[in-house]
């Protein structure tokens, strides 16, 4: 099985290196030195990494054969893509390759449907679903325990608690105005003691 695990970006330096964007979650494996990736479009390939390093918080790749500048910059844009046994897993149980995420339908704990799946996008900061639902739309899911409480391959299912807003959006106005007149009743109950406490010239509440 062929999956997308990076897309070469700008080039950086004028020694052959690149920035990619990753797209899997191990890099050190699929983008290690001595890797061989199929690419997209055909002709730019096979690449293989020569060397990789960490700048800035961005995976830098240099390939063998790209010496300068000019022939980096020609591989802007490139999909890396690398064969990927179908049946093998990740080593830890908690974590998933794309190809086993994608498809899956996203429900509600109460089982309510809200899309399925299209794709992963793999983000410094974390991996996000991003889900198209019935109507068309999509919507992007952060991948993190607290909201996808449950991952059921069996099942073909991931389970979110998801906070108001990241589904709907009323759902967040509604919040927000609930926050704010709950603001104002706290506002007005703090005044209305500290008028108490100034009548009766000391604090309320230390006697």
């Amino acid at each position: 099985m062929q999956l997308v695990v990076a897309r070469i970006g700008r080039a950086h330096g004028i020694k052959g290196e690149v920035t990619v964007e990753v797209r899997t979650d191990e890099p050190e494996l699929r983008l290690g030195p001595g890797a061989v990736l199929a690419t997209e479009p055909a002709a730019t390939g096979p690449l293989t990494v020569e060397a990789g390093r960490v700048h800035s918080g961005r995976l830098l790749l240099r390939f063998e054969g790209v010496r300068d500048r000019t022939a980096a910059e020609a591989l802007r844009n490139t999909l890396l893509i690398a064969e990927v046994d179908p049946d093998e897993l990740p080593e830890e149980e908690d974590e998933f390759y794309d190809h086993q995420l994608i498809d899956l339908d996203v429900v509600l704990a109460d089982g309510t449907g809200i899309g399925r799946i299209t794709e992963i996008s793999h983000l410094p900061s974390q991996d996000l679903f991003i889900v198209e639902r019935p109507d068309g739309s999509e919507v992007m899911i952060p991948f993190v325990e607290e909201i996808v409480t449950e991952i059921d391959l069996e099942e073909q299912r991931a389970v979110i608690t998801p906070p108001p807003g990241l589904i709907d959006e009323s759902e967040a106005v509604i919040a927000s105005s609930r926050d704010e007149e709950t603001g104002e009743e706290t506002r007005d109950a703090a005044s209305g003691d500290a008028a108490s406490g100034d009548a009766a010239g000391t604090p309320k509440g230390d006697a």
